[in-house]
């Protein structure tokens, strides 16, 4: 399936980073014409598909033609592709033969119903990763998450298959790459889009309107978690960290998130998390569920005192530049990608102890002058290193590369 997509204007962030524009446009110039596409599982909930909505638009208004397919397959497969996810991060789990079997199969009958005649073809984490197997071209892998620690067995019998038909690996940080992708591998990190309605500057009547619906009381401190349901995330740790800190201080938590097609464990995750966080009016759950759009992320990041990220495992978590930018430090378990964008006390704290974190959190609720501090340099990391602009040309250099122009 071909994802519909916005028109963007790489002109339009000029107000935040003048000199990299022209840099990009200069960069782009060999590149007109070249047919890029990229492959996912979904084209909404997650980071990777909020990544594409602006990066391909954004290469089509350098002059490429970028397009965006997104697998088509039946819920079994997403079942399986969990599995596979799990695995790649270190899980000791198994893959059946039944289960490979439905992989090869659903990546067989994509390569020929998507448009992947191309200069280049980019596929987007181990959903598609058999894709180069059926049919010939010159392809990027782009793996989004840590895949550090992998799970050997699954991870050779995957990959092995794969061997040689990639002509790059793009991988978050040095940590995540593996064979048989270390000849070819790049650090490759992600980002996030200033103009995008997740972070761009919302005035305080829009902001006022969104916190009233959900019922938040902007004059208490408010502890922000973003992320999906997810084992990884270790939300019930989310939930302990609050409950210490709520000793101390009258605090809210926030738990935002958006329930993704490809990840039906996800459902089960949710209600189990309800469950345990109980019947806390101070534990607001906000979900699309319930109409949280990017609109609304973007207003209850802006009035968080601190965001909370309790993964135990990361591939980067883009979430956390989200609310970096918005002018928060971020208290964090320092694990996977987490470590690129915070630097212990400076723009936040790392810590893995739930006491620890509840400790950091109270830390910086009870002094503004020093949370004021890492706010400023919150934003001014983000800027440096994780925005759209720095990502797009990461791609285009790694495109140039792989077409030898």
């Amino acid at each position: 399936m071909t994802v519909s997509l916005p028109i963007k204007k790489i002109d339009d962030y000029r107000d935040i980073l003048d000199n990299e524009i022209d840099e990009l446009i200069e960069l782009s110039k060999d590149l007109k014409g070249l047919k890029v596409v990229h492959v996912n599982a979904t084209s909404y909930g997650g980071g990777v598909a909020e990544l594409l909505y602006t990066l391909v638009p954004l290469m089509n208004d350098l002059g490429l033609n970028a397009k965006w397919e997104v697998l088509e397959a039946p819920n079994e497969f997403f079942n399986v592709t969990k599995k596979l996810h799990n695995t790649f991060q270190g899980a000791k789990l198994d893959i059946t033969d039944d289960e490979l079997q439905l992989f090869e199969s659903v990546n067989k009958e994509n390569a020929a119903l998507l448009d992947l005649d191309a200069d280049v073809v980019i596929i987007h984490d181990p959903q598609p990763l058999f894709i180069p197997l059926f049919k010939d071209g010159k392809y990027i892998w782009r793996c989004h998450i840590d895949t550090s620690t992998p799970n050997k067995n699954v991870w050779n019998k995957l990959t092995e298959k794969v061997k040689g038909k990639y002509s790059k690996a793009l991988f978050h940080i040095k940590e995540y790459i593996q064979e048989p992708f270390k000849e070819i591998a790049i650090e490759f990190p992600p980002s996030i889009d200033p103009l995008s309605d997740k972070n761009k500057k919302l005035s305080n009547k829009v902001i006022k309107e969104i916190i009233s619906k959900y019922n938040i009381d902007p004059t208490r401190p408010i502890i922000t978690v973003v992320a999906r349901f997810d084992p990884w995330k270790d939300l019930k740790s989310a939930i302990d960290v609050y409950r210490i800190v709520k000793e101390t201080i009258d605090v809210q938590l926030l738990i935002v998130s958006a329930m993704a097609k490809d990840d039906p464990e996800g459902w089960i995750l949710f209600e189990d998390i309800l469950r345990y966080a109980g019947t806390d009016p101070d534990i607001h759950f906000l979900t699309d569920l319930k109409g949280v759009g990017h609109i609304e992320v973007n207003a209850f990041q802006t009035i968080s005192t601190v965001g909370l990220h309790t993964a135990t495992k990361e591939g980067f978590g883009l979430v956390i530049s989200e609310m970096l930018w918005k002018g928060n430090p971020v208290v964090a378990r320092p694990v996977g990608g987490v470590n690129v964008q915070i630097d212990d006390g400076i723009n936040g704290y790392l810590r893995y102890d739930k006491a620890e974190l509840a400790e950091a959190i109270i830390e910086l609720i009870q002094n503004d002058k020093l949370r004021t501090k890492m706010g400023t340099n919150a934003i001014k990391v983000v800027k440096e290193k994780f925005l759209t602009t720095s990502h797009l040309k990461r791609y285009l250099e790694v495109i140039k590369e792989v077409i030898n122009v």
